[in-house]
């Protein structure tokens, strides 16, 4: 079935990812961690998005996540498996998801018809998923689907997300862009993390972006202010629809009707969550 132009797209960015990425920011999941003996948030973070591929290492993650510094990561993988378990691990993080939504969107807003509604949505776009190439989508893809509807929903948008994410590392390499040029072209379109938030999560220092920065003029992709060009906008757009055609199975199994109602639902609770504080208000902003 056709889909709207770019509707996946927006649904993603409107409805989907915003939904899963809430627990990054929560301090229900570094609460959950610190409990275990993980009290690095930084760890906590990496623990829990990559405990679903087992006890791995830097390597991996590095391979896998794409735009994190490979020391930072060496700081706490594989160390952070001597306290906590993978599984120890999953579980925690979607405690840490049951008292976030919970928290943002309220008791009444997770037990309504709505919210099953949108996880029963999303987790038939997910069934549309491939695995093929997609090593984070296939890990998460492992694990069973929880009972909760509001935890069906997050269980659903975490598969979504990944197998986006997945494509897009593909995307990345296609055009040549490297972890850090990523980040600071992503930062330029206005969409992405700040320079604080990226030195934070990611790991990489300020001399890092700002060499990244003299590349990304070299090629032409930005200008002496640090803006996106014409040709780093359209490099950026060329980025975006190849990951669009990589992750367009779900969306098409799901049908047109189904999506647009999923952003629908999707979209407001996003909003109720933005407005209960989700996301730090100086996360977004230039590199």
């Amino acid at each position: 079935m056709t889909l709207p132009p770019q509707a996946a797209r927006r649904a993603w960015h409107a409805a989907i990812n915003p939904l899963h990425a809430t627990v990054y920011f929560s301090p229900d999941t570094f609460k959950e961690f610190a409990a275990l003996g993980v009290r690095s948030t930084s760890a906590a973070n990496l623990a829990a998005r990559s405990a679903a591929m087992g006890a791995v290492g830097p390597g991996v993650v590095a391979a896998t996540f794409y735009n994190y510094s490979h020391e930072l990561l060496s700081r706490h993988l594989p160390a952070v498996w001597e306290t906590i378990t993978p599984e120890q691990a999953v579980a925690a993080r979607y405690r840490a998801a049951d008292a976030t939504l919970r928290r943002l969107l309220g008791e009444e807003t997770v037990a309504s018809a709505e919210l099953a509604e949108a996880a029963e949505l999303a987790l038939r776009a997910a069934e549309g998923c491939t695995r093929h190439a997609r090593p984070l989508y296939s890990a998460h893809a492992d694990l069973p689907v929880p009972d909760a509807p509001h935890l069906r929903l997050w269980h659903a948008t975490t598969l979504l997300r990944e197998h986006r994410g997945d494509g897009h590392v593909v995307a990345l390499l296609a055009v040549g862009l490297d972890p850090v040029e990523a980040l600071v072209s992503h930062s330029a379109t206005g969409k992405g993390m700040s320079g604080k938030w990226l030195q934070d999560t990611r790991g990489w220092t300020q001399d890092d972006l700002d060499a990244a920065k003299d590349r990304l003029r070299g090629r032409g992709v930005l200008d002496a202010d640090s803006e996106l060009t014409e040709d780093g906008r359209a490099l950026r757009e060329r980025l975006e629809a190849e990951t669009d055609r990589l992750d367009a199975a779900p969306y098409e199994h799901l049908g047109a009707e189904g999506l647009a109602r999923l952003t629908e639902l999707g979209g407001g609770f996003v909003l109720r969550a933005v407005k209960a504080g989700a996301f730090p208000a100086d996360l977004f902003g230039k590199a």
